[in-house]
């Protein structure tokens, strides 16, 4: 009898999608980045950029968490999907288990979702954030 569970033996979620972009600016690891609608056709879906802060609401541009530091044309992978480490969360966020958004606080940042947010959350914390990081788990919205 053959056995898989040597086969099955993972640092990090299966469950964990990551997509290269290209950068349209700086962006540091662990930030939340955003669609460019900047750009223009499809090249919209195909640059990010530092997640904007500046709608109270909530930005619905978010697509994820970079894992990587990048310059403006730059690729750049994104995780679009599941488990990321050291994405960049205020420390107001003191538990697992929060809601993410980014809003009009910091650019690159997620926040504790609020009651008059109405983007949808990019995330949830999965530990209270120190030194404004924390380990989170993507929502997918690319």
């Amino acid at each position: 009898m053959i056995s898989w569970l040597p086969l099955l033996s993972f640092s990090f979620s299966n469950r964990r999608q990551i997509e290269t972009f290209f950068a349209n600016g700086a962006i540091a690891a662990g930030d939340w980045v955003q669609l460019d609608t900047t750009k223009t056709g499809a090249d919209r879906v195909l640059y990010v950029v530092e997640a904007l802060a500046g709608t109270a609401t909530g930005n619905p541009l978010v697509v994820g968490v970079a894992t990587e530091a990048a310059a403006a044309g730059d690729q750049v992978r994104v995780v679009v999907a599941g488990y990321a480490e050291n994405a960049s969360v205020a420390n107001a966020v003191g538990s697992a288990g929060i809601a993410l958004v980014v809003d009009n606080t910091q650019a690159g940042q997620a926040v504790a979702i609020a009651a008059a947010d109405t983007a949808p959350a990019c995330g949830v914390s999965l530990e209270a954030a120190a030194g404004n990081t924390a380990d989170v788990w993507v929502f997918k919205q690319f």
